[in-house]
């Protein structure tokens, strides 16, 4: 099945976009889109794409390439009209994350994608990572036993420019739910409360809430941690986070790169501890989607072609959210914040 593909938003994420859908078999570009026509012409160019349609305003991009697909890859604060205007349309929706600015707005766009009978789904990309899909797979499997607490760490110091550095609570709704949806990928669980702490430091050159941290009540009665800053220069972690999994017969810690350590106890006891066993993460599954953008824009291709619904669906990444935007609340009110989805 052949689709016609637009894009709203032609900003440097769109060159993520673009080179995925170039890997996959069927989608046509024919529009894009840009309130900013320059840009939206220059990568129209850039990707050898000079004869399609290139618009100032989604609407109108809409009208003239009658698209079956609409890649969403506007600023948040646009997010849920361009949403909105694609369903619409008919179009099947795929965003970047985060799904919405408010979780009545998130809820919003479940009910319209639902009553126009498309698809609307989000850009979580760490959920195809193949680390992260080894590690669902090898707690799903019950090595580590049930899982008691999870953390994760984030430190970087990028230097974008542009709308990040002048947003509210930049790392919580722009960096951090890429580490809640992956903790959600890789446990299975919910997060049912937060409390959390958010402070831009003196040397920051984000004008709003670029370091946090935060502590999750999760569904099994585990606790998810939560440490983050976008303004630390040296010794990163990487864009993953850096992970510990603690579990009842064990642990895994993941680098965020390609390092999984996993060792469980249950050996004789020597003094105080009992022995441990290293044990290898399983490999991927032949059908596990993988790379980034590429795995997301595959999954949600290949939904639309076999009428089932794509993993990161608006209506389950609405939990991602809720953990992002329980947060932020948290954050402004100094107390523990109830996740009610």
């Amino acid at each position: 099945m052949g689709l016609r593909v637009a894009i709203a938003g032609c900003g440097a994420m769109s060159r993520a976009w673009l080179d995925a859908a170039a890997k996959i078999d069927g989608l046509e570009i024919v529009g894009l889109c840009d309130l900013d026509l320059a840009r939206a012409k220059g990568r129209a160019a850039e990707f050898g794409l000079a004869h399609v349609e290139t618009t100032e305003q989604v609407g109108a991009m809409l009208d003239a390439v009658r698209p079956d697909i609409l890649f969403d890859v506007v600023v948040p604060a646009a997010r849920h009209g361009v949403v909105s205007a694609g369903l619409a349309a008919g179009c099947h929706v795929l965003s970047e994350k985060p799904m919405a600015e408010t979780l009545e707005e998130a809820r919003d766009l479940v009910a319209r994608a639902a009553a126009a009978e498309r698809l609307h789904a989000v850009v979580q990309n760490r959920r195809y990572l193949a680390s992260v899909r080894r590690i669902a797979r090898l707690i799903a499997a019950g090595t580590i036993g049930e899982v008691s607490s999870i953390h994760s760490d984030f430190f970087l110091a990028p230097h974008f420019g542009g709308f990040r550095e002048e947003m509210d609570h930049v790392l919580l709704l722009d960096m951090a739910i890429h580490g809640f949806d992956a903790m959600r990928c890789m446990t299975g669980l919910g997060a049912t409360g937060v409390y959390c702490r958010e402070w831009n430091p003196i040397h920051s050159w984000y004008r709003h809430g670029s370091s946090a941290a935060a502590i999750f009540d999760l569904e099994n009665g585990a606790v998810f941690t939560y440490r983050g800053s976008w303004c630390a220069e040296g010794l990163g972690t990487g864009w993953e986070c850096a992970w510990r999994i603690v579990g009842s017969k064990g642990s895994l810690v993941w680098d965020g790169r390609e390092a999984i350590d996993v060792q469980v106890g249950g050996g004789a006891r020597k003094g105080l501890f009992d022995e441990v066993v290293d044990l290898v993460a399983p490999p991927l599954d032949p059908l596990d989607r993988v790379g980034g953008h590429l795995g997301v824009i595959e999954d949600f291709v290949a939904a639309i072609r076999e009428g089932t619904q794509p993993e990161t669906a608006g209506r389950d990444n609405v939990r991602s959210l809720a953990m992002a935007l329980g947060a932020i609340n948290s954050a402004e009110t100094g107390r523990r914040i109830d996740i009610v989805i």
